[in-house]
């Protein structure tokens, strides 16, 4: 089982309606995903968000990627523990 991401792309993001200091956005991930002889490529939308404060666009948009980062190595994690065999 493999599990790989193909593109990674921040589509929007700006100030939270009400948290001052920080920002949300939505990060779209491309993902291959083989198993047992089988490939699948979807898309997921992450939402994201940084406590970053009042920062320059390159510094927020680094921020959310890290953020949509940190979301793909969990879901990683989970998806490629080893498939338990059912008692026999």
């Amino acid at each position: 089982m493999s599990f790989e991401v193909i593109a990674c792309q921040l589509l929007h993001f700006g100030p939270h309606a009400t948290i001052k200091g920080r920002l949300t956005g939505m990060v779209r991930v491309r993902i291959r995903e083989r198993f047992m002889g089988n490939v699948t490529e979807y898309g997921l939308n992450l939402p994201v968000k940084a406590d970053c404060g009042l920062v320059r666009h390159e510094e927020a948009r680094t921020a959310l990627l890290a953020h949509a980062a940190h979301q793909l190595n969990r879901l990683k994690a989970r998806h490629s523990e080893h498939m338990r065999a059912a008692a026999e």
